[in-house]
């Protein structure tokens, strides 16, 4: 199983184009060791792309209806009707409050495919050998949701993927609020993790003079600090540990701060853009 990252930020990138916090100030003037990063996405395959102007692209699963994990689909308008796989959650989303579904009707046009958030597995036709299980993970829909303040199973999903010839696993999950027992299970099962690498700390915006909002208000479980990631993943023993999903904000984005070297340490990685894994 190959994965590629095609992204590794957090919504807005990296340096986010608004922002002239520490991190995107000292990369847009070449004073950080660092590199620039587009919003998290990744591609997972089994063979390679053939024909001049084919398309790599099978299907498309979402992990949720976030403005950075959908927009994407904007750009794929010019090809072929496109296999979006997908909760009911994320569906109704993304025909009501986003309604980018209901827009790409009129280019390439939508063909929607309902999945579990039950930890149960499907396959997709067309996709030889490998096999998925989505389980559902506790996070609040984006602010154009209509149920924003009323959450729902499928909001947001886990996603381990699986090569059934070899048992390769890797579990995917870019949003990670809090570490329930079946996400655990599904991390001590991996081969690979790749996990919310969002903040460093819970304030971590708050005392930049970003926001008001901690990071586990928002759903997400910082790096640091008793329970935060760091944590977790050392009780992970064997499984290659990767962040993905990086904020500005966060100094792990500088290659040379003590926050990476601690990182380093603990067997640790920052996903980049253009990272590739063989599993």
């Amino acid at each position: 199983m190959k994965i590629r990252v095609l992204g590794s930020a957090a919504g807005g990138g990296f340096p986010q184009w608004n922002c002239n916090c520490h991190n995107c100030h000292r990369l847009r003037h070449n004073t950080m060791n660092g590199k620039a990063r587009t919003q998290s996405s990744i591609a997972v395959s089994t063979d390679n792309k053939n024909g001049i102007r084919a398309t790599g692209i099978k299907a498309i699963l979402l992990i949720d209806s976030q403005i950075d994990h959908t927009t994407g689909l904007l750009m794929l308008r010019e090809g072929k009707p496109l296999d979006v796989y997908c909760t009911e959650m994320v569906k109704q989303d993304l025909s009501s409050g986003f309604p980018i579904f209901n827009m790409l009707g009129d280019y390439c046009t939508i063909n929607h495919h309902n999945i579990p958030h039950d930890g149960s597995s499907f396959e997709i036709p067309g996709i030889n050998d490998l096999r998925l299980y989505t389980q559902a993970l506790k996070s609040k829909a984006p602010p154009y949701s209509p149920h924003r303040h009323d959450p729902h199973d499928g909001d947001n999903i886990g996603v381990i993927i699986e090569q059934i010839s070899t048992g390769k696993k890797v579990f995917y999950s870019p949003g990670l609020g809090e570490i329930e027992s079946h996400v655990m299970a599904a991390m001590l099962a991996a081969d690979c993790i790749m996990v919310d690498g969002t903040f460093w700390t819970d304030d971590e915006m708050v005392t930049q003079g970003i926001s008001h909002k901690k990071a586990r208000e928002i759903g997400h479980l910082p790096q640091s600090g008793s329970g935060g990631m760091i944590e977790v993943l050392n009780s992970v023993p064997t499984a290659r540990k990767i962040l993905i999903h990086i904020n500005n904000t966060n100094p792990i984005l500088d290659d040379d701060s003590v926050q990476r070297k601690q990182l380093d340490a603990a067997g640790i990685e920052v996903a980049y853009d253009g990272l590739e894994i063989d599993l």
